[in-house]
């Protein structure tokens, strides 16, 4: 039986990302109170022991290999510093090793009530400019694995019940997201319990930071 194809209106997406590991970072440091912990500082990237085994890898998934510090790691940890600090998030999550920030912990501090508003750059966008600033050091996405994945997510959340979720598109060589067939007045309530469960089901789907753009 073959999976009916919607084909989905183009989207900005907010945030982009490369597929690679996704290690969650720590977040800690001490304030310099007993028993508690500064959410203003980002854990510092631990160096890999070992280069992991390359042996026994499933060809199309992304590398277990640590991405390490890079120059998009480091602008991301400026801009969850300025979130923290400045943007009214204290609790915002630490990015991954890769760089990539953790949507999944992202959208459910937004998800609280009065939390969504800033969620992107802060409150009044006081973190536009770091979050600019990692936009531009993040590394080039290849456009057609990109486009794979969300596709296999989409038809996974079809799959799931969630019948009317679109198909990515290729538009001038770039991936663009699928998702809700009507952004504008949304089809789907994220927060519902079966959306959940599709979303939960079809996460393996979707390479790191795509989570956050379909």
């Amino acid at each position: 039986m073959s999976i009916p194809t919607t084909t989905a209106g183009l989207r900005l997406a907010a945030f982009v990302a490369v597929p690679v590991l996704a290690l969650t970072v720590a977040c800690g440091g001490n304030d310099g109170t007993t028993g508690t912990k500064s959410h203003d500082t980002v854990a510092d990237v631990p160096s890999p022991k070992s280069e992991p085994s390359e042996a026994g890898s499933t060809p199309g998934t992304p590398s277990a290999k640590p991405a390490g510090k890079s120059a998009f790691f480091d602008a991301q940890v400026v801009f969850v510093r300025c979130m923290r600090t400045e943007g009214g998030y204290k609790d915002y999550p630490d990015p991954k090793l890769s760089g990539h920030l953790d949507w999944e912990k992202v959208n459910e501090i937004g998800s609280r009530p009065g939390r969504n508003e800033g969620i992107k750059a802060g409150r009044n966008n006081a973190c536009l400019d770091e979050l600019q600033a990692a936009l531009a050091a993040e590394p080039k996405r290849d456009q057609q694995k990109a486009y794979e994945s969300m596709l296999a997510h989409a038809q996974c959340m079809r799959d799931n019940g969630i019948s009317r979720f679109t198909n990515p598109v290729m538009s001038g060589g770039n991936a663009v997201p699928g998702g809700d067939p009507n952004p504008a007045s949304p089809v789907y309530a994220p927060d519902s319990p079966a959306y959940k469960e599709a979303r939960a089901a079809c996460k393996s789907k979707l390479l790191d930071g795509l989570d956050g753009m379909q």
